[in-house]
């Protein structure tokens, strides 16, 4: 099978390093920050290590990323592509949605996500743990730990051995519905889709510490 489509054209030969399977989510954690090659992981579970590190050899090779002291850095090149890659988000936020199964309820690639966007600014002062039991994950796996320290937010997917604060309970679903913008958190524990427990100053400060996706914002098509 060829690899390349044979044509000058610049949109052919972006195809050539970026449609790829795996490879736009392969960036897209690039583009979030992630540098090791573990975290690269827990970002494209579903991803063997092996097809991962064709990937980033490929990527490397194409001067898309360098590879120094055990890290995975962007360069100009690919930092350029962040423009491509949301907007490919932005489509999928918009268009894409209907096509949302039970096998995209993946509770430990939302929990990741949440991690990495915690405004540690937003914190309180001491150490706070957040304990979420989230039925449904197409993963099978349902209890994470988030314990957020500034500056520090640290996931686990074992029980820390701290103290809980905060308990978040409910479907996978309706967290996934929270982050993506499609319901708010409040509205969620009212329908009785999800509760919060811990003291009460700590449970109204909870969705002050997490932005949610980069495409919660995205609206709706307006129905014709």
């Amino acid at each position: 099978m060829a690899s390349t489509y044979g044509q000058f054209c610049p949109v052919a030969m972006a195809s050539e390093v970026l449609t790829e399977r795996w490879t736009p989510l392969v960036v897209r954690e690039l583009l979030c920050g992630s540098t090791r090659f573990n975290d690269l992981r827990r970002g494209v579970p579903l991803m063997s290590p092996a097809l991962l590190s064709k990937r980033l050899k490929t990527l490397e090779r194409l001067g898309v990323v360098d590879h120094v002291g055990g890290e995975y850095r962007l360069t100009a090149a690919g930092r350029e592509l962040w423009p491509v890659i949301e907007s490919m988000g932005v489509w999928g936020q918009r268009w894409a949605r209907g096509d949302v199964i039970a096998k995209h309820y993946d509770a430990s690639l939302l929990m990741w996500d949440i991690h990495r966007n915690v405004d540690t600014a937003a914190l309180p002062e001491r150490r706070v743990v957040v304990h979420f039991h989230l039925e449904g994950s197409s993963d099978r796996k349902s209890h994470f730990w988030l314990v957020l320290e500034t500056p520090t937010v640290d996931l686990c997917l074992t029980d820390p051995g701290h103290d809980v604060d905060v308990e978040v309970v409910g479907h996978v679903e309706t967290m996934i519905d929270y982050w993506m913008g499609r319901r708010d958190l409040l509205g969620a524990v009212r329908a009785g889709d999800l509760s919060v427990a811990g003291p009460r100053p700590l449970v109204r400060a909870l969705p002050t510490w997490f932005t949610r996706s980069t495409f919660a914002p995205v609206p709706l098509p307006e129905v014709s």
